[in-house]
């Protein structure tokens, strides 16, 4: 689970919440047509913007941007460091069997290619079209949230100018005028929410994580490089390490030292 994107919803949502409270009238912002308006055209346009199966696959979506783990880039250098080591010692054959017990599907492949001798351009041509698709697959998954955040407000809109529509055919009863003016309002305050509590923020955590993602696969595509080069694993680390931010760069080295101060 992500906390900082549950703690960050639950934020919003919780002084949200709080501010319509503290105004005393909390029923006032519960309008049943307003949200269907709203809510249901948001989504109906979205569908209809939208591939089938894009659509079908927006809870996954939504699951990832909420519960998908962070990637470990120290691990993956010190994996991929540890494979360089045993290739350099017993050479690349010896990386098979430690390949097919990955569970990261894009090393394993990446792996089986060097062991299967395969030319390094051909490697480097074939793992950088697939980092090139997986972009493409994570950017068309984060577009469904960008739809809904332009078309939310825009329904929220439509959802106003009905409430005036109707309000204006009541211009005989003054009472009427207030309460068609809120409920004509609402729809515009849920338009907002829908676009600046949910889709904008998971869009732009659906972004982080992408490009988190295609981060490690291409590290690991100059790992594996390096490793089929026969480079010195010293080496392999030092440009692994360049992947990594400052902090994690000295975090890293930290381990490193506390380990080899253990050993001795």
């Amino acid at each position: 689970m992500d906390l900082g994107t549950v703690i960050g919803f639950l934020l919003a949502n919780i002084l949200v919440i709080g501010g319509i409270l503290a105004g005393g009238e909390p029923m006032a912002f519960v309008d049943i047509p307003s949200i269907l308006i709203t809510g249901g055209g948001t989504l109906g346009a979205a569908i209809m913007a939208n591939p089938l199966e894009r659509t079908k696959a927006l809870p996954k979506i939504i699951r990832k941007a909420f519960f998908a783990d962070p990637i470990d880039l120290t691990g993956l250098i010190q994996t991929l460091v540890s494979f360089a080591e045993k290739a350099r010692r017993e050479g690349l054959l010896a990386l098979e069997e430690d390949a097919g017990q990955l569970d990261d599907e894009f090393m394993r492949k990446s792996i089986q290619l060097v062991v299967d001798g395969t030319d390094p351009e051909l490697v480097k041509s074939i793992l950088d079209t697939e980092i090139g698709l997986l972009e493409e697959r994570h950017a068309a998954a984060k577009s469904m949230f960008d739809i809904m955040a332009e078309l939310a407000p825009a329904f929220g809109m439509l959802g106003t100018l009905i409430g005036l529509i109707l309000m204006l055919g009541n211009l005989d009863d003054p009472d009427a005028l207030g309460p068609g003016m809120a409920t004509a309002l609402i729809t515009t305050f849920y338009g907002s929410y829908i676009a600046n509590v949910l889709c904008i923020p998971i869009s732009k955590k659906l972004a982080y994580r992408s490009s988190q993602e295609i981060l490690s696969r291409e590290l690991m595509v100059e790992g594996i490089l390096s490793i089929q080069a026969g480079e010195n694993p010293r080496i392999v680390e030092e440009k692994l390490k360049v992947f990594l931010s400052p902090t994690m760069r000295a975090k890293m080295e930290e381990k490193k030292q506390e380990a080899q101060g253990g050993a001795a």
